[in-house]
């Protein structure tokens, strides 16, 4: 009774321990997924040519905008103005002190605008001037809505690499 015991015991102190380390495992892979960087998938019309139709995956890094060293022709991932539950990814095109002018309606007129970027926003807007709905249509969002900043594409691999 007593080496069926010790034998109950090691096996249990032994999946203790296995369980420990995927708990580790879990929490690192958390914290790297939710703070430091994750894939991303994108898709839709607004950052054509630059992202495809069908989607992409990127690489996006959820650093350097809490540093504040996100820039013009930087692409980010930004949440959504209209709807918060959305995540879009666009370029900047402007900061905060800077004036952007843009085609009010690219479509359909040539009519242009210049405004000038508020303190603690940014100017964004997609490649696609046709088929975006960026800062020409809801202003400059506040800079606390970017959520991350894109490295690199990483599917389809024919388009690996920096944007």
């Amino acid at each position: 009774m007593k080496i069926l015991l010790t034998k109950w015991s090691a096996i249990a102190k032994d999946s203790i321990n296995r369980a420990a380390i995927v708990a580790k495992f879990l929490c690192l892979l958390h914290v790297t997924n939710t703070y430091i960087f994750s894939p991303t998938l994108v898709y839709g019309p607004s950052m054509l040519p630059t992202l495809n139709l069908t989607g992409d995956v990127l690489l996006s890094e959820y650093v350097s905008h809490r540093l504040g060293k996100v820039g013009p022709g930087d692409v980010v991932l930004v949440q959504s103005p209209e709807n918060p539950r959305k995540m879009i990814t666009k370029r900047v095109v402007g900061m905060e002190g800077e004036v952007v002018s843009f085609l009010v309606d690219p479509g359909h007129s040539d009519r242009s605008r210049t405004v000038v970027v508020p303190k603690g926003h940014v100017w964004i807007q997609g490649d696609n001037i046709y088929a975006s709905n960026d800062s020409r249509n809801f202003g400059p969002i506040p800079y606390g809505l970017i959520q991350g900043k894109v490295l690199c594409r990483v599917w389809p691999l024919d388009g690996f690499g920096s944007l």
